[in-house]
């Protein structure tokens, strides 16, 4: 039994090393250089399982490569991805200001032949049907390619979004082939969305924010049921389940815990999100091999999580939910007159939790300056003793519009 787990602790730091060689130290290789021999070696690469998604009849791999990256930059990335089979890529017409979707497309182009083995995601950042189609036409050029397997309403809050406008243009595409399947985005009141589509016949899937934060509410387990149920694929997201506040003792706490028992804690928390059989498939913005890499080896190795394990994740998940917002928008946003608070909040996750400085002061730029007013001259008091995760959201309102301005 020791040495068993030895060897597994081995496996994952081995393969969630930063090269690619590191990883496949112990396969067969050969001097021989001709394409013939290189493809064979391509495949000796252990494959990403593969889940149904919903009830469409199609099938796409549990680990999904998130876009939101310098993706034009990075081809290499992608090329990473697809030798262990990662062939769900997930884009959106705004993600690093359209460069991913170009990025993704510029692959595609110099490699035609990997299109009919990619999973292509992309999502609309509009909701009025002529500007909807217009962007679908956009990312179908950007992308290099006739049709998207699945299309999104990207980052939806209010169930109204899905409205019979929509529905139409959808229709339509569908009919003309210009794209497969259809649903959504959530990170902000995301039970709700996801109750709402339970009650559709015209949701094929659905990207959610999925986390040991989620996974034990009741509200969000009934919605999740829900589209299980009507046969709905769901796609996790945020799956790191990461927060506003800066790191303390206790993710050290949680780190400690997982390297003891041979996965990181990022390894942990995805294997906590998969063995959850209704999620088909966990979405992550891996923005470098050795982020691919980790994640390959957390799904492929077949250890599933104890019950200490299990235990230790979700008294960690209820110890530290006032440092997470689990988005649930309608409240606070009500409560303070304010539009972009959630949306604020995703930003100083990005910030403190993810280190992405950039990209969440890129993105807090682009909120209207009226708005930001509204931010800073809100009153919290009343949308803080009402929050369920207890947040201290004026501190936190006050260190993001430090932050991010």
């Amino acid at each position: 039994m020791k040495n068993q787990k030895l060897n597994r602790r081995n496996f994952l730091k081995t393969v969630g090393a930063a090269s690619i060689g590191s990883a496949i130290a112990s396969t067969k290789v050969t001097a021989e250089t001709d394409e013939k021999t290189k493809a064979k070696k391509e495949t000796q690469f252990p494959q990403i399982p593969k889940r149904p998604l919903g009830k469409t009849g199609v099938e796409v791999p549990v680990l999904s490569l998130g876009g939101m990256f310098q993706v034009i930059q990075n081809q290499t990335i992608l090329k990473t991805s697809l030798k262990w089979g990662v062939s769900y890529w997930d884009t959106a017409d705004c993600y690093m200001g359209g460069n991913s979707e170009i990025g993704m497309g510029k692959y595609i182009k110099r490699h035609p032949d990997v299109r009919k083995n990619l999973f292509l995601v992309s999502k609309s950042d509009q909701r009025d049907p002529a500007t909807m189609q217009g962007l679908l036409d956009r990312s179908l050029k950007r992308l290099n390619t006739d049709h998207i397997d699945l299309y999104f309403i990207h980052g939806m809050g209010n169930p109204d979004e899905l409205n019979d406008g929509i529905k139409k243009v959808i229709e339509k595409n569908k009919a003309e082939g210009k794209i497969k399947f259809f649903g959504f985005s959530t990170h902000s009141n995301m039970e709700k969305c996801l109750m709402a589509a339970s009650k559709l016949d015209w949701i094929d899937a659905i990207m959610t924010s999925y986390n040991i934060h989620l996974m034990h509410k009741k509200e969000m387990n009934d919605a999740v049921q829900a589209c299980h149920d009507k046969g709905i694929g769901l796609i996790a997201m945020k799956v790191q389940g990461k927060g506003q506040k800066i790191k303390s003792q206790a993710e050290k706490k949680l780190t400690d815990h997982f390297l003891e028992s041979g996965f990181t804690e990022g390894q942990a928390k995805l294997k906590a999100v998969l063995e959850d059989k209704r999620i088909t498939a966990a979405c992550l913005a891996m923005k470098s091999v050795a982020m691919i890499t980790t994640n390959v080896a957390a799904v492929l190795d077949k250890t599933k999580l104890s019950k200490t394990d299990k235990n230790v994740l979700q008294e960690y998940a209820l110890e530290n939910c006032n440092g997470y917002c689990a988005g649930c928008s309608q409240i606070c946003q009500r409560l303070t007159g304010t539009e972009y608070l959630a949306d604020t909040m995703r930003y100083l996750m990005y910030y403190n939790g993810y280190g992405d400085k950039n990209l969440a002061k890129q993105l807090f730029a682009e909120i209207p300056a009226a708005e930001k007013t509204k931010l800073l001259n809100a009153d919290y008091s009343v949308a803080q003793a009402r929050c369920p995760q207890s947040l201290p959201i004026k501190k936190l309102m006050a260190e993001a519009l430090q932050k991010l301005a």
